[in-house]
């Protein structure tokens, strides 16, 4: 029987938490300000210290995790993570390690326009290290600079299963999580900021021409490498896409895949070997002897479940159920939590005005507008949402003009474009220039 290459991919993000002071100490997070001028004897490892957990970090933390669909452990342990490198001033790491704070989650995704589960192993809290800069600006330095600033910033990491298949279902996997991290108010996911950076495990099996698998946990697995320096979701699909060429490559030939960490290289859009991958037992993890066992109360979780809001997925199937709109067009809606509340608040009020016998022609026409002319305009002038004039009030009554025969096609891109530079209404619009 035939067989054909299946790459396999599981994904590690780490994700800062959007708080004001670091994750073990008072230090302001504050982005962009003098290096070293946020840091303290905690954070840089001076003795006689002692680290004390912040209680935001940890909120967001498990908010992320009710979101993903994860068990939250009532008991979690920090643990420290042993290894040298510069920007470690300590030289450990704390993290999580046996006990996370949460595990067996899922996400669910679409592409294609089938829904598929991405699986998620486990969610954990730690700090970051510093940031070392061999550079300033595109001038190398031939030397390299230590910023404490962001050393002990609060992360959370979220760990996959190896579960996708493609750099398309990885994107779309990322994209997801992002908005969905993004509408819950727990991190910006600015990657030029740093504060959503991804690595990759990638492997390629040798497995039979009709092999089928829907249990992640029956999938054989290759030898992996790990994937980092991708800045950008382009880079990542990029790096994704070289990887699994390259280990086809050298199976084809009857070669082994060597075990490495490999950084993808923006010029010549290749995969460079870094390191051999370091093993788990490499960095002599230990429970962190200055902080006790963390004990999560159930009556907190449940408090915190309440504020978890309506998520980008839930989103777009309620405006595709409710509304009748496209599968493209609710995803595009749902991109931004303003523009889909934007979106949903039209509606709600020309529903109370004008109580409708069918909404779904007047949701139809409110999307066209937004996802096409507003946010056309706004894409074009580099605006964000809030930065549009319209009001969602008067978006509505224009929409009732137009369906009501006032306004014709043309007309009504007209008013709308007046309304987006002055902020008007739609019926003082009309007025003015007798349409």
């Amino acid at each position: 029987m035939s067989k054909k290459f299946l790459p396999v991919i599981g994904l590690e993000v780490h994700v800062q938490l959007k708080t004001k002071t670091k994750m073990f100490c008072p230090c302001s997070v504050e982005y962009g300000v003098e290096p070293n001028k946020n840091i303290c004897p905690v954070c840089t490892g001076q003795p006689g210290v002692l680290p004390t957990i912040n209680k935001k970090a940890l909120e967001l933390a498990i908010k992320t995790a009710l979101a993903l669909n994860c068990k939250i452990n009532t008991t979690s342990i920090f643990a420290r993570k042993n290894y040298y490198y510069p920007d470690l001033p300590k030289n450990y790491q704390i993290s999580q390690y046996e006990y996370p704070l949460a595990t067996d989650g899922f996400l669910e995704i679409t592409t294609n326009s089938l829904s598929k589960k991405v699986f998620i192993k486990r969610i954990h809290l730690e700090e970051d290290a510093g940031k070392l800069l061999h550079a300033i600006g595109k001038e190398e330095l031939g030397y390299s600079l230590i910023d404490y600033n962001r050393a002990g910033t609060p992360l959370i990491e979220i760990v996959s299963q190896p579960c996708l298949f493609s750099s398309e279902e990885a994107i779309e996997y990322l994209t997801t999580l992002r908005d969905t991290l993004r509408y819950l108010e727990v991190s910006d996911c600015d990657m030029e900021k740093g504060t959503f950076r991804v690595d990759a495990n990638v492997s390629v099996a040798i497995v039979e021409e009709n092999f089928i698998c829907d249990d992640y946990r029956k999938i054989p697995l290759g030898t992996k490498t790990e994937l980092k320096n991708m800045n950008s979701f382009k880079a990542i699909k990029e790096a994704l896409s070289y990887e699994i060429e390259r280990q086809k490559e050298i199976l084809s030939k009857g070669e082994k895949v060597v075990q490495q960490t490999r950084l993808w290289d923006e010029e010549t859009s290749t995969t460079q070997p870094m390191r051999t991958k370091e093993e788990e037992h490499d960095y002599r993890y230990f429970p962190e002897p200055d902080l006790l066992p963390l004990l999560i109360p159930q009556k907190w979780i449940e408090e915190i479940k309440q504020e978890v809001p309506e998520l980008p997925n839930e989103k777009r199937k309620r405006f595709q159920q409710e509304y009748g709109l496209s599968e493209y067009d609710s995803k595009v809606l749902t991109l931004e939590k303003d523009m889909a509340e934007f979106f949903d608040n039209t509606i709600k009020i020309y529903k109370q005005k004008y109580t409708p016998v069918d909404i779904k022609p007047v949701a139809k026409n409110v999307s066209n507008l937004i996802t096409t002319e507003l946010l056309g305009r706004l894409n074009q002038e580099n605006k964000t949402f809030n930065e549009n004039k319209i009001k969602p009030n008067d978006l509505a009554d224009l929409v009732k003009l137009y369906i009501d025969g006032v306004l014709s096609s043309k007309l009504l891109k007209e008013v709308f474009s007046c309304m987006y530079e002055t902020g008007e209404t739609p019926q003082k619009i009309v007025q003015e220039k007798n349409l």
